[in-house]
C-alpha cells in the first residue's frame, strides 16, 4: 500500500528536539539555507554514524564544519525517511547498521560508497574550497548506493557496464526524490516549472556545486550548469556500441555518463505522471509528494522483481509498468510508457510484449514468479562513488595514498566503487 503524503510528513522529519540549520539543495542550487529540526539518524535497521563527536545543534554560520555536519546529517535522515516507506520490511545495510558516515577524507574531488562507509572529501577550486558532503544531492546520491545495495546486494558485483551505470542512475534518482520531500522545494521546483515539470529546473539539474569544480578544470566533463541533468534527450544505445568516454554532450559507455538515459526516462515519467494526478489543473506540492512516493514504490517493486541481466534497464521498465498495473490499475500505463519509449529504454516490441503476454508479477516478492536469476560474476572487493574515471582525467593522474583509482569491471578486480560523478 502507498503511503499517503500526510502519514509522510507525520513521520519524515525523524528528528528530536532541537534544530539546526542546512542546505536544502546543492551550494549553488540558488536556494539559501532553512532551518529544520535536529536530525536523527541512529537507531533502526537503517541507521547511519558520523564519524567524529556531533556539535551541538543550533544555527551555525555558511562553510564552517558544524554547518555541513548538520546540512550532512539533515539529507541522510531525509534520504532515509523517504526510502525506507517504500522498501521491503527489516531491509538493512548491506555491511550492517549502523553505516560509518565519513564527511572529510582529504583532499579529492570525490565522493563514494563502499560497502564500509559513505567517504565524502574536499578539494580547493580557486578562493573556493567544495566539500562534497555538503551537498544533499551528492550525499542523497551516496546514500541511494547504499540503499540499492541493501535491497539488490547481487548488483554491486555484476560486471556490466548496464548495471553498473543503473546504480549511478537510482543514485541519482535518490537525491531527486529525496529533495521533492522539502515543501520549500516543492514550491520552488513548481514556481520554476510551472505545470511541466519536465524542464530543466533546481531539481533536475544534480550537484551544481561539485560540476562547477570539475568544470574550472575540465569543462567538457560536465555539464555547463551542473554535473549532471536529469531532463536530457539522450536515447538507449547498446553500451557496447559506444565509445568509453566522452564528453558530456556525448553518450559514452561509462557508467555515469550512460546512467543518463534511466534517470532521463525517470524523470519524464515522474513528470507524466504528476500532470495525470493534476489533471487540467496546476499541480499542488501535496500532488507532487504523492507522485514522488508513488514513483520511488514503483522502481522499488521493479528492482526487487527484475534479473539481473546485461540488459537491466529494460527489465526494470517493464517490471516497473507490471508494478504500475498491480498498484494503480493503469493510471500511470501511458506516462510511463511514453517516457521509457522516448528514452529508447524500452521498445514498442517490448511494450507489445508486455501487453499480449503480463510477467507473472506480485508487488512486494523478490523476483518474477518462476524466473531463476542467472549467475552472476563475482569480483572480490568494490567501491561505488563519484565518477572516479572523470575525476582523474580532471585532476590527473595521482598516486599515494589520496590519488584516484578508475573503476574495474574486470573479474577479479579489488578496487571497485560507486561513486557520484
Amino acid at each position: 500500500m502507498a503511503t499517503t503524503a500526510a502519514h509522510r510528513r507525520k513521520s519524515a522529519t525523524n528528528s528530536s528536539d532541537g534544530g539546526v540549520s542546512a542546505w536544502e539543495d546543492d551550494p549553488l542550487s540558488g536556494l539559501p539555507p532553512i532551518a529544520r529540526p535536529q536530525p536523527k539518524i541512529l537507531g533502526s535497521p537503517l541507521g547511519l554514524k558520523i564519524s567524529g563527536p556531533a556539535p551541538p545543534a543550533g544555527t551555525y554560520p555558511k562553510g564552517t564544519p558544524n554547518f555541513r555536519y548538520w546540512t550532512a546529517a539533515d539529507a541522510l535522515a531525509r534520504v532515509v525517511a523517504f526510502w525506507v516507506q517504500v522498501l521491503p520490511a527489516k531491509t538493512t545495510w548491506e555491511p550492517g547498521a549502523p553505516l560509518a558516515v565519513l564527511l572529510d577524507e582529504g583532499d579529492d574531488l570525490n565522493a563514494y560508497y563502499d560497502r564500509k562507509a559513505l567517504n565524502f572529501f574536499h578539494h580547493q577550486s580557486g578562493s573556493t574550497t567544495v566539500y562534497s558532503g555538503e551537498s544533499p544531492d551528492v550525499v542523497c546520491h551516496e546514500c541511494g548506493h547504499a540503499i540499492l545495495d541493501a535491497i539488490k546486494p547481487q548488483l554491486f558485483d555484476v560486471a556490466s557496464s548496464e548495471v553498473a551505470a543503473f546504480h549511478e542512475s537510482f543514485a541519482d534518482i535518490s537525491a531527486i526524490l529525496s529533495a521533492i520531500q522539502l515543501p520549500t522545494v516543492r514550491a520552488a521546483v513548481l514556481g520554476e516549472t510551472g505545470p511541466n515539470l519536465y524542464r530543466s529546473s533546481r531539481l533536475s539539474r544534480l550537484a551544481e556545486q561539485l560540476g562547477w569544480a570539475i568544470r574550472q578544470i575540465r569543462p567538457e566533463l560536465v555539464d555547463p550548469d551542473c554535473l549532471r541533468n536529469a531532463v536530457n534527450a539522450f536515447f538507449y544505445r547498446d553500451p557496447q556500441t559506444l565509445p568509453p568516454s566522452a564528453p558530456a554532450v556525448q553518450l559514452s559507455s561509462e557508467p555515469h555518463s550512460f546512467s543518463r538515459v534511466f534517470t532521463g526516462a525517470f524523470y519524464e515519467a515522474l513528470a507524466g505522471m504528476l500532470a495525470v494526478e493534476a489533471g487540467d489543473q496546476a499541480p499542488t506540492p501535496d500532488q507532487f509528494e504523492q507522485v514522488s512516493i508513488e514513483a520511488g514504490q514503483l522502481l522499488i517493486d521493479a528492482i526487487t522483481g527484475a534479473p539481473v541481466v546485461p540488459e537491466f534497464m529494460s527489465q526494470v521498465a517493464g517490471h516497473v509498468i507490471q508494478a504500475e498495473t498491480q498498484r494503480y490499475k493503469g493510471k500511470y500505463a501511458s506516462a510511463l510508457k511514453s517516457a521509457f519509449l522516448r528514452h529508447g529504454v524500452l521498445s514498442l516490441d517490448a511494450m507489445n510484449t508486455l501487453a499480449a503476454a503480463p510477467m507473472a508479477f506480485a508487488v512486494g516478492v523478490s523476483g518474477p514468479v518462476g524466473q531463476e536469476v542467472p549467475t552472476q560474476i563475482s569480483l572480490a572487493t568494490g567501491r561505488y562513488g563519484l565518477t572516479v574515471s572523470l575525476c582523474r582525467r580532471a585532476l590527473g593522474s595521482r598516486t599515494g595514498s589520496s590519488g584516484f583509482r578508475r573503476p574495474s569491471f574486470r573479474a577479479g578486480s579489488n578496487r571497485r566503487r560507486r561513486t557520484c560523478s
